[in-house]
């Protein structure tokens, strides 16, 4: 029997044990500490809305003006990010953010208390945290692959993602259930302590990380940002990835934008079964992370990857369906976010892991800068979209838009090498620019 205590692999990156991704201790710390911070931002984000509207009683428009804020910064510094973390350590950047944005959540209350608070607080509270969240992100995402084996990154992503799931489906009931009994200002106070608890955390895991990469020369800013876009679209596995997830978030920000409201005004559901319709997503992409490594395992990753690309894309055509009597409608409803969130799940963690896999580690965080700035981007240029389309064509032709679009990533299934690779990858390649076949372990497979 192997040694499940952790060692090395050949790359000099942490090694998990045979038995999977949790016998490795400091994984185990980070991902409970993320578990917790993003049930902790899941509850502060509703709080700060309802701060905004109750206690402030702020119009839709200043309500938009918050989200704004907090997306700015992945448009204007996720590029910056992953130069910094590219040059740094990530580890001291990772606490400082936690601990950063412990403390901004707490000069809310704490405003509130003395009488100080205003929609202007608001805004710079929401613009800093941004931009510690987008500081958080990319060095989180650029952290971890030097945290496990490389033979335990996909599951090691699955547990990230079913993270994100729980906070989904808990964080804002908890949320409700916190606001109702201590008001919106305290339970701000509450979250402090999950961006606490995660930074402590972080410091219990004892894992060295990797000194980063020093190049021969050193280059200028808007160098290395260059570097890292090449990175990203000079290599055909990342490009593509890149392309077809900018493609897919465009009109799934279009269908989330108008979905809710359609539902309510048209459809006439009531709050709570408007609930039930999107925690199914929720739940969906739950078990569809959880369930990934071994569908992964079982189909293999191009299969994998085809498959949850026709289905993602596909699903939310039962959104559009609905007219019939109100519990058959519920039922259909829940089961096209339902299917929708579970294999979209299943590609994210695949095509995460896929990212980290084939990215040299001297650019890692530069290629997650890059992602983070495209995804995040067509955030907002979504909504707009949306809410173009319903002014101009009307709410149910802007949702039946919106729907089609999101197919159009299918397109990718015709040329893109994502979908031929049978195994994942043991690592970058110098070229990085082509699928090429590497025999392992007496067999062939198609590798970048």
């Amino acid at each position: 029997m192997r040694d499940a205590t952790a060692t090395t692999d050949r790359g000099g990156l942490p090694r998990g044990g045979s038995d999977g991704v949790l016998y490795n201790r400091d994984f185990v710390k980070f991902w409970s500490g993320e578990t917790v911070s993003l049930i902790g931002a899941q509850v502060s984000e509703l709080a700060m809305m309802l701060v905004a509207v109750v206690t402030l009683r702020a119009s839709a428009f200043q309500i938009g003006l918050i989200t704004v804020a907090r997306f700015t910064p992945y448009v204007m510094l996720s590029l910056f990010a992953g130069v910094w973390f590219d040059r740094h350590r990530r580890k001291s950047a990772l606490i400082s953010s936690n601990l950063g944005r412990a403390a901004l959540i707490a000069v809310v209350p704490l405003a509130a208390t003395a009488g100080l608070l205003s929609m202007e607080l608001l805004y710079v509270v929401a613009l800093l945290f941004g931009v510690l969240t987008v500081l958080f992100d990319v060095g989180s995402l650029s952290y971890l692959p030097g945290l496990v084996d490389r033979r335990h990154l996909t599951e090691a992503n699955s547990k990230i993602q079913i993270s994100y799931s729980i906070a989904g489906i808990g964080g804002p009931g908890l949320a409700g259930l916190l606001v109702g009994v201590l008001t919106a200002p305290v339970t701000l106070s509450v979250t402090v302590a999950s961006y606490l608890f995660a930074a402590v955390t972080l410091v219990l895991i004892r894992t060295r990380e990797p000194e980063p990469q020093t190049p021969a020369r050193r280059t200028s800013v808007p160098a290395s940002i260059g570097e890292g876009l090449r990175a990203v679209f000079g290599n055909r596995i990342l490009r593509n990835l890149a392309t077809q997830s900018a493609t897919f978030n465009l009109f799934e920000n279009v269908v989330t934008t108008l979905f809710a409201v359609y539902a309510v005004r048209q459809m006439g559901l009531t709050a709570s079964q408007l609930g039930f319709v999107i925690s199914a997503g929720a739940v969906g992409a739950l078990l569809g992370a959880a369930l990934a490594p071994r569908v992964t395992r079982l189909a293999g990753l191009g299969r994998t990857l085809r498959l949850t690309t026709l289905v993602a894309c596909t699903a939310p055509v039962l959104l559009l369906i609905p007219g019939g009597p109100r519990p058959v409608s519920l039922v259909v409803l829940a089961a096209g976010l339902g299917i929708h969130g579970l294999t979209l799940a299943m590609f994210n963690v695949n095509a995460l892991t896929l990212r980290q896999t084939v990215t040299p580690r001297g650019v890692l965080g530069r290629m997650n800068a890059g992602f983070r700035l495209l995804l995040f981007g067509t955030i907002p240029l979504g909504a707009l979209l949306g809410g173009g389309l319903s002014t101009v064509f009307g709410l149910r032709a802007g949702l039946v838009i919106g729907v089609a679009g999101l197919a159009l990533p299918i397109a990718w299934l015709a040329f893109s090498p994502v979908f031929a690779l049978t195994t994942m990858p043991e690592g970058p390649w110098p070229d990085g620019n082509s699928v090429r076949n590497e025999p392992k372990d007496g067999n062939t497979d198609n590798a970048l």
